[in-house]
């Protein structure tokens, strides 16, 4: 007979890139493994999208306090479940209640799945006058009070470790068999330098605006934003698309060089180069703030480069915006590494083990 594993998390489904690429691809082998999968996210699709309206306090309020009515109601039938997964938190807001009930009263088992430093503060100022009720504290219970903790990082890890034995690094990772599938071409004369993230992490761009500025003056390229929201700053080769899940990959594999600047501090050592990843496996040629995990994933020069300060910055995008060989060779060892290190073909038996801990 399988198991049923309760997947609670914090958004929709196919929706947030923590999720997707946390344990989303993974459901299919989870079912596969003797497991049937329930999913439960806290925001509905359109209470989700309701949080990031400009303003609107009074539907914001009303979609929170919606959804915690709603997950209050989960607590009546989670008898039901086997084994529990959590992603980040069981409510996105207050302190680890439902956690609390699940481990000591339901005595339910349960992995503690995250991949950001969520133990301190980070909103969108959108959401800045809520920040308060998120209970950031929360995090070192929902660790200690797992059976199994699955951190994206090393980073990520060693503090979880201050909580919790029973600590695995799982790496975000890409399905490179059935989703990133579609390279760079890098034949082509028109090059094109992207980046992809949520309009919360647009800020990372703005050092790099005065670089791309100067280099579209002596090169002919496009500068294409895939995200959520229209970037706030003008460029006159600056192309916005919409982040579609549909086109996703079209969209990203247009790119021949992808950038990924980060700001150095705690909250970037908690970051899981996920955009580095997702760049890497379609061949695209990858520059990246050399924090955190960058270091780990990339091999400056070889899989990709780390810039550091401006200049480092202006010296790689200009030697790749007139080396397309170069963008190949680099672009094709990033999708090396990625296959044999951050992919789910790599990580698939040990992901679905970690589960298989909480039946025995």
């Amino acid at each position: 007979m399988k198991k049923r594993l309760y997947i609670l998390a914090p958004y929709p489904k196919h929706q947030a890139p923590s999720q997707r690429f946390r344990f989303e691809q993974y459901i299919q082998h989870m079912e596969d493994s003797n497991f049937t999968v329930e999913f439960y996210p806290f925001y509905s699709y359109d209470a989700w999208q309701t949080l990031y309206r400009e303003k609107a306090f009074v539907a914001k309020s009303f979609a929170v306090i919606g959804s915690f009515i709603k997950r209050l109601g989960l607590f009546f039938h989670l008898h039901r479940a086997d084994a529990v997964l959590i992603h980040r938190e069981v409510t996105h807001i207050g302190p680890p209640v439902l956690e609390w009930l699940i481990a000591k009263v339901w005595r339910k088992k349960y992995i503690y799945d995250f991949d950001d430093a969520i133990w301190m503060p980070n909103y969108s100022e959108s959401n800045k006058r809520f920040h308060w009720l998120k209970a950031y504290w929360k995090v070192n219970y929902c660790m200690k009070w797992a059976k199994v903790v699955s951190a994206g990082n090393a980073y990520l890890a060693d503090y979880a470790r201050k909580f919790n034995d029973n600590v695995y690094v799982i790496p975000t990772t890409i399905d490179t068999v059935n989703m990133h599938t579609k390279l760079s071409d890098h034949s082509q004369e028109k090059v094109i330098i992207g980046w992809t993230g949520t309009h919360t992490t647009q800020k990372y761009l703005n050092e790099l605006i005065p670089v791309l500025t100067e280099l579209n003056n002596i090169h002919s390229f496009d500068f294409q934003i895939i995200s959520n929201q229209a970037p706030d700053f003008q460029l006159p080769n600056l192309q916005w698309i919409k982040w579609n899940k549909a086109t996703e990959i079209d969209d990203l594999s247009r790119f021949h060089i992808g950038i990924m600047p980060l700001i150095n501090d705690q909250w970037a050592d908690g970051k899981c180069g996920f955009k580095a990843l997702q760049y890497m496996a379609l061949e695209i040629a990858t520059i990246a703030s050399p924090v955190g995990v960058n270091t780990q994933i990339i091999h400056d020069g070889v899989n990709g480069f780390l810039a550091d300060g401006i200049d480092e910055w202006r010296t790689h995008l200009n030697e790749l915006l007139t080396n397309p060989i170069k963008r190949s060779t680099v672009g094709q060892a990033g999708r090396i590494t990625v296959e044999q290190h951050y992919s789910v073909s790599a990580l698939r038996e040990k992901y679905i083990s970690l589960i298989h801990q909480l039946t025995q």
